[in-house]
This record gives C-alpha cells, sequence and structure tokens, in this order.
C-alpha cells in the first residue's frame, strides 16, 4: 500500500475518487466581483459502491484538508438531493452541494431529486456509484442486468433526467467529466442536475494527475447584455399598450433584480403578478404588486391579466399554473415580451424573445421608457384591487373558524405563522393545498423569504429542502409548513437537522389526509376518493371507516426533536413564538379541518374529467370541465404584429 505522494514531475498519484473531491474543493463561482466557494461540502450514504471510493476519500480530504469538501450524514439518497436543492435556490444558484451514494437503490433513489431539480433549475452535483467497469465479478449485487446491452445500469436512468450525464469507464476521461459538469451546474440557462456516475471499481483506481487539474478555478457568472435592436422593439411594443402587465417568474430573484423591477415598475407604472418561484420580487405591499398570478393567483391578478394586451414575462417558463392552462390571457390581441436568460422559454407564446439577464434587460427597458407611463386610472385600481386581496386574505387569517368549530382551518394557522415570523424569515413548502394558499396569500416581505418548490411540487421535500435553506441562511429563522401527507413522505432528514445542530421550525398541519387532491377529486367528480386516511370498514369494504389514530408529534419527538402541540389559536401562536424563541429545530403540531377552503382567485387549472360515467357528481364534473376547456388559448401571433 502507498501513500499519497508529493507533486513529482507536475503530476500527483491519486485514486479518481480522491481527484474528485480534491477537484471539487478548488471550485468557485463569481458574479458581479463576489467570489464564493462553489460546492458548500458533500453529502453522501455509503454502501459497497463508495464506500471504499468517495468514501475514503472525503475522510482523507476531512483529515488531512478540513474545509476542502466538508461531508455531511443524510438519511436518505432522494431527501440530500433535495437538501442540496433547497441551498442551491436560497444562494441564488452560485453554491450547491455534491451528493453521493451507493450503486443500485441507492443511486436510483436520487432520481426523484434529479427531476426535481432539473425541472426547477437549480443545481446539484450527483455521484452516483455504478458497476465494474471490468465486469470481472459481474452480476454483482445490486446490479441491474439487461439482455441487450451489459453496459446498461440504474445509472442511465439519470440520463433524461439530467442537463450533464458522463460515466468515468476510465481515469483518463475524469477531467472532461469533470469540466462538463461545472460548464452546465455554472450556466444560468441550462442548469439543474448533473450526473457523473462512478464505476466502484474505478473510484478506488490510482492515476497520475496533472496538477493543473486542482488549481483554484473560477466560473464567472455572466449577466448576457440584451441586443439593443431588441430592446427597442420591446419598448417598442409596451408603449403601444394600454392594459400592459408584468409576470414575475424566478428568473428575477435568481439574477438579484429585485430592485430593478422594483425601479422598472414605478418608472412605468405596470403592474406585476407573481409566479411561484417569483413570489417576492416585488414587497407584497407594494402597490403595483397584484400578487399570485394563474390557477392559484389572486383576484386581482387575474383580473388584469384577462384584460392584458402586452404581457412582459421575466424570467418564467409559463407553466400551467402560471397561465391557468392558457386560461388567463383572454385578450384576442394580447403580445408577449420575454425577458429570459432560457431561449427556451424567451420563445414561449410567439413572444418577442429579449435574450438577456433580467437586471441588464430592465435597466435597459427603463432606459428605452423614459418619460412613458401607464394610465393614472389604471394604477389606481391595480392598488385598490391589490389592496382589497390583502383586506379578504388578513380576514381569513382571523376567521374565528377554529373558535366555531373546534379545529383550525389552514389560513388561521399560516395567519398564525405570519404574524410570529420576522420579514427576513423564510417558509418553505413543496405540495398539498399548502402552496395555492402561500401562492395566493402569503404577505413576502423579503425577495429571500418564500421558498415553495413548485416546478415538481415533491412530496417530501419540505423538510430536507428546509434544511437546505437554513444551511445557506443560517441568520434566517426558517418555517417548514408541510401536511400530514408530506411529512409521512420523508420525516427522516429531522434526525441530520439534529445532528447538525440546524434550527429549522416545522409546522406540521395534521388533517388526516390529502387535502388539495382531495378538494380538486371533489371538483372532478371523483368524491374524494382515496384521499383521506381511514381504517379499512369491515361492513363497507371501503376505507371510510374511524380516523386512524397516528400520533406524528410523537413520532418527531422520537426522532429528537422539541415538539410544541397546539389546538387553539392562541396556543398556536405561544407555540410558534417558543420554537422562534430557541436554538434547536423544533416541530408545533396542530390538527386543521381537511375540508376547510380558504379563500381563493378564479383561475383554473386543465385536470381532465372522465368523458363517459354512471355517478352524476362525474357528469356534473365534466360539464363545468368542458366550459372551461372552450377557454383555452393558443398564443400564435407574432409579438409586434
Amino acid at each position: 500500500m502507498s501513500h499519497t505522494p508529493a507533486a513529482q514531475d507536475g503530476t500527483i498519484r491519486l485514486t479518481v475518487a480522491q481527484a474528485v473531491v480534491k477537484f471539487l474543493g478548488q471550485q468557485y463561482s463569481e458574479r458581479d466581483g463576489v467570489r464564493r466557494k462553489f460546492f458548500a461540502g458533500c453529502f453522501g450514504i455509503f454502501g459497497h459502491g463508495n464506500v471504499a471510493g468517495l468514501g475514503q476519500a472525503l475522510l482523507q480530504s476531512e483529515l488531512e484538508s478540513p474545509g476542502e469538501l466538508p461531508y455531511h450524514q443524510g438519511r436518505n439518497e432522494q431527501a440530500m438531493v433535495h437538501i442540496a436543492v433547497g441551498y442551491a435556490r436560497q444562494q441564488d444558484r452560485l453554491e450547491t452541494f455534491a451528493v453521493t451514494a451507493s450503486v443500485g437503490p441507492g443511486a436510483s433513489n436520487m432520481l426523484t431529486g434529479a427531476a426535481l431539480a432539473t425541472i426547477n433549475r437549480l443545481p446539484v452535483l450527483l455521484l452516483p456509484s455504478d458497476i465494474f467497469a471490468t465486469r470481472v465479478a459481474s452480476p454483482v449485487l445490486q446490479e441491474l442486468e439487461q439482455p441487450y446491452g451489459y453496459d446498461v445500469s440504474v445509472n442511465d436512468a439519470f440520463r433524461p433526467l439530467s442537463k450533464f450525464f458522463d460515466r468515468v469507464w476510465r481515469p483518463e476521461q475524469l477531467p472532461a467529466a469533470l469540466l462538463g459538469a461545472m460548464r452546465v451546474l455554472t450556466d444560468p440557462a441550462e442548469t439543474g442536475a448533473v450526473t457523473i456516475a462512478l464505476p466502484e471499481d474505478v473510484q478506488a483506481e490510482a492515476h497520475d494527475w496533472p496538477v493543473a487539474l486542482f488549481a483554484e478555478r473560477v466560473w464567472r457568472i455572466g449577466r448576457p447584455i440584451p441586443e439593443p435592436e431588441v430592446v427597442e422593439a420591446a419598448a417598442a411594443i409596451i408603449r403601444g399598450a394600454k392594459r400592459p402587465v408584468i409576470v414575475a417568474g424566478g428568473g428575477v430573484t435568481y439574477a438579484d433584480a429585485n430592485e430593478a423591477l422594483r425601479t422598472f415598475v414605478e418608472a412605468t407604472g405596470i403592474p406585476i403578478g407573481e409566479t411561484q418561484a417569483g413570489k417576492g420580487s416585488l414587497p407584497f405591499d407594494h402597490p403595483l404588486n397584484l400578487g399570485a398570478v394563474g390557477a392559484t393567483g389572486s383576484p386581482a391578478a387575474n383580473h388584469f391579466s384577462r384584460q392584458a394586451d402586452v404581457v412582459i414575462g421575466i424570467g418564467t417558463r409559463y407553466s400551467d399554473f402560471t397561465t391557468a392552462s392558457r386560461t388567463i390571457w383572454q385578450n384576442p390581441d394580447v403580445q408577449f415580451v420575454n425577458i429570459n436568460v432560457a431561449s427556451l422559454d424567451a420563445v414561449k407564446h410567439a413572444g418577442l424573445p429579449v435574450l438577456a439577464d433580467a437586471r441588464q434587460a430592465l435597466t435597459a427597458l427603463t432606459a428605452a421608457l423614459d418619460g412613458h407611463t401607464t394610465d393614472a386610472a389604471y394604477r389606481a385600481d391595480a392598488t385598490a384591487r391589490a389592496k382589497a386581496w390583502d383586506d379578504e386574505v388578513v380576514a381569513s387569517f382571523h376567521s374565528g373558524f377554529g373558535a366555531e368549530h373546534g379545529v383550525l382551518g389552514q389560513s388561521e394557522v399560516l395567519g398564525a405563522v405570519d404574524e410570529v415570523m420576522e420579514a427576513r424569515d423564510v417558509v418553505v413548502c413543496a405540495a398539498g393545498s399548502l402552496p395555492g394558499d402561500l401562492h395566493g396569500m402569503w404577505r413576502t416581505r423579503d425577495r429571500k423569504g418564500y421558498h415553495v418548490e413548485y416546478g415538481f411540487s415533491c412530496m417530501g421535500y419540505e423538510i430536507p429542502g428546509g434544511i437546505g435553506v437554513r444551511m445557506a441562511a443560517p441568520d434566517r429563522d426558517v418555517f417548514i409548513t408541510v401536511g400530514d401527507g408530506s411529512y409521512l413522505m420523508m420525516p427522516t432528514e429531522l434526525v441530520t437537522a439534529v445532528q447538525e445542530g440546524i434550527k429549522v421550525i416545522v409546522v406540521l398541519l395534521q388533517n388526516h389526509g390529502y387535502a388539495s387532491i382531495g378538494a380538486l377529486s371533489e371538483s372532478l367528480g371523483v368524491a374524494r376518493f382515496g384521499t383521506k386516511y381511514r381504517y379499512r370498514n369491515a361492513d363497507s369494504g371501503r376505507l371510510d371507516g374511524g380516523i386512524l389514530p397516528v400520533d406524528l408529534a410523537a413520532n418527531a419527538e422520537s426522532l429528537g426533536i422539541t415538539v410544541y402541540r397546539a389546538k387553539t389559536l392562541d396556543e398556536l401562536r405561544e407555540a410558534l413564538k417558543q420554537a422562534k424563541a430557541g436554538d434547536e429545530p423544533a416541530m408545533v403540531h396542530v390538527d386543521t379541518d381537511l375540508e376547510h377552503q380558504s379563500p381563493s382567485g378564479d383561475g383554473w387549472w386543465d385536470v381532465p374529467v372522465a368523458d363517459v360515467s354512471t355517478l352524476d357528481v362525474t357528469q356534473q364534473a365534466k360539464v363545468a370541465y368542458d366550459k372551461n376547456k372552450a377557454t383555452q388559448r393558443d398564443y400564435h401571433r407574432p409579438a409586434g404584429r
């Protein structure tokens, strides 16, 4: 056995895994002159595929070069990816984590996380172990055998889920794979999950590497400037508009263009609606912030959208929730101006593509529109409608539902959280009915204060994602709002929070079922089938018996979490204050009504209804569906014509 020698003749002898760790520890991102370490560390769960490779390399690094690539222990492979994603989003995609898992089930457990990262366009480096490159002992434990190809493994499933994929069969291939990975991870338009599959024997194989491979490397995150001719064309379209609106997406915040957006809005008088990722583009109480737009949008934003003759999309990919399944823009002459770093999004709805950084484009457009503003009555109407919706939201926070029914309504819980949180604190969510309520009702005051994963809307993201947020922003309290359905998917990382001393506050709303899908099911004529947690009834043979005696607060306590139980609104407020005042990870457990409906807008979401049915409720739902479907539109008119 040999030890790692000092550099000789411009090379250094390391295993492939040691080379990976050393390389990753020297990567930096830089934007606007600020340099930061790109990898905050590596999360990993070890098995026979990576324990002697990356496991050994991370141990050696921890002992010999502390801080090079700090190791963090996870409990679930999918959850580790979620932590990295939460961290990357909070850091505006300028930093992330690497994540390693063993061959087979460990690797394939990361597939959901990979899809989530790519759909949300958030950088994370996945290092799944792979089958033996030599195949000397094939088939090895956990190997997927395919008769049509002996080089296929479960890791090939990462190919369609990744923005970059490579498999390192030989050490000589590693430098190109690593550089390719960094190219994509630091590309604002093309980032997402990046996968480098590492065969377990290759990880432990030694090679003589050029020392230059491990020099500090800075990846500059540029700000593409819009073409002057395109800016003039966009300005001409906007000048001709009578009822323009802005759709502010996640690209506003990722580009740190919030102040540029405020300047543009105040100069032109154009109101904005916010997507899920765009919440916080402006503070909720800005007079021209109409709030959420689309299927879960506010009445104010949806009203202005329906009449809009020009839509200025900034950093949005126009998902079906944002467009209300293409029913929200009803003006037959509507045109689109799309500011985006990604050409895929810039050309959507036949819009004028302004392919540029959001801050640069907004600054240029503000100058090009100097002196132009919307009508005073238009601006006043926007402010009045936004204020009316906020008044309705505040009223729902204090509706008295809990006092009347003996169990709190979801909006009351959100109101209590809103009262306790400070402006810079972060609310986290991902799936269920909570994202819709948060999108429409949450009163965001800080550009990084709202973190709802709604590209994949992945149940179970909330707790690990919230841990990642807190790791990225240790000076902010993180409130993780989660229903019992999502909690049951992935509570395991609470142990990681305890182990690492990461303070997160989990607000668990237990309503004994799936509130979101239950309400959707009812609207589709499926009568909340399969959406309640109930015993199987011996008489009916169906799942319509009594409520299950599940105690999730006790479960959290068993994982080492400090738990506060609340039943009334006063108890809830006090529990939230105590959790915030503490230094340890905590849970506030509260029972809520499964079928309580928070105030909402009038957006529609296209989910098909059965064409034929013997059930009256389904037939009625089909009539309503066809009526909404008739309002669905395609947008093919070229902008500027």
